[in-house]
């Protein structure tokens, strides 16, 4: 991909690809499925279908709105940052995607002031931030650049809510919020509801958290290991036992943390799924044993870290933020940790 820039076609498949990115995968099919399995979602929510899966975009209705804001802030990001990416470099021009643009639209609702208010802030601050800590923190000391990107995403988005409650112009409209959709029966927690739950975490990220999105993202990243396993999660060649150790952190999340999705009605079991698991793998490799003490420890890790966290944010910042911040720590303290008890 990256040896064919500046070609259109790799630069397609470069902003495809970032559409995935949050889960490893780099990949432009990987990229659609995710988001023919969301429309498909939206869709039926909005036909009430028994088989919509969760409530896309957690019932709010903004799905477009989220969608567009993130899909614009992604665009721009790789206009004005696409510069730094190079044949040898690669570069988080991804991350304006599945931080604050959806962020916002999910904190001030929709609308064309608050969609495109919110891309701009995306690309103006997430994304430089991320370069800035991948290129001359997480490189130079040999981290995970995850740990960069997530620090940015959350640092971006600390400064754009700080400016929004001094200027709450910047998001302030006319938009009507839809009606929510009446609730359906409770959960009853139960097998089946755990194994929709770890289906839907795939697509947690990007703020949709829904079984056909995540079924779609899946479905993509199979395609194209199938097509070529050198192709997606950038020619690691790891992308079974990348989605095996997900599914598996996962599950151990949804188990363990079973009482605090009953408590809450919502837990952010995704978390290590996006940060310690991909990472680990990536840089230990797909043994048994990595697989193992990634899922497990970030599964016992980095939920209760992101609520921790969440709960000690002041009121004006959108509780993501301390999802990402759970997910550096728990990279920092988990990867170089498994590497010590392999060798």
């Amino acid at each position: 991909m990256v040896v064919s820039l500046p070609h259109p076609a790799a630069w397609l498949r470069w902003v495809l690809g970032d559409i995935s990115e949050v889960a490893f995968y780099k990949h432009e099919l990987a990229s659609l499925g995710l988001l023919g399995g969301a429309y498909l979602a939206w869709w039926a929510s909005k036909r009430n279908k028994a088989w919509q899966g969760f409530p896309i975009s957690y019932g709010t209705g903004l799905w477009p709105w989220l969608v567009t804001s993130s899909l614009l802030g992604l665009l721009l990001s790789n206009l004005l940052w696409g510069w730094s990416i190079t044949a040898e470099t690669w570069q988080p021009t991804f991350a304006a995607f599945v931080s604050l643009p959806a962020a916002m639209v999910l904190m001030f609702g929709g609308g064309w002031k608050v969609t495109l208010n919110a891309a701009v802030l995306g690309a103006l601050l997430v994304t430089p931030m991320c370069l800035l800590i991948v290129n001359f923190v997480c490189v130079p000391l040999g981290l995970p650049v995850v740990i960069g990107n997530v620090l940015g995403m959350a640092v971006g988005s600390v400064i754009a809510f700080m400016l929004l409650r001094r200027a709450p112009s910047i998001v302030r409209s006319d938009y009507v919020a839809p009606t929510k959709p009446l609730p359906t029966s409770p959960p009853t927690y139960g097998v089946v509801w755990s194994l929709r739950r770890v289906l839907a975490d795939f697509s947690e990220a990007p703020f949709f958290g829904n079984e056909l999105a995540s079924l779609g993202l899946l479905a993509g990243v199979l395609l194209a290991y199938a097509l070529n396993p050198m192709s997606p999660a950038y020619g690691s060649g790891l992308v079974l036992h990348m989605v095996a150790a997900q599914a598996l952190t996962s599950a151990l999340g949804v188990v363990i943390w079973r009482h605090q999705w009953i408590k809450q009605g919502w837990y952010p079991t995704y978390v290590p799924l996006v940060s310690v698991v991909p990472a680990a793998v990536l840089t230990h490799g797909g043994s048994g044993a990595v697989i193992a003490l990634s899922a497990t420890l970030g599964a016992l890790i980095a939920p209760p870290l992101a609520c921790a966290i969440t709960q000690r944010l002041p009121g004006h910042f959108h509780p993501y933020i301390g999802n990402v911040i759970s997910m550096a720590i728990s990279t920092l303290l988990v990867v170089p940790l498994i590497g010590k008890l392999i060798t």
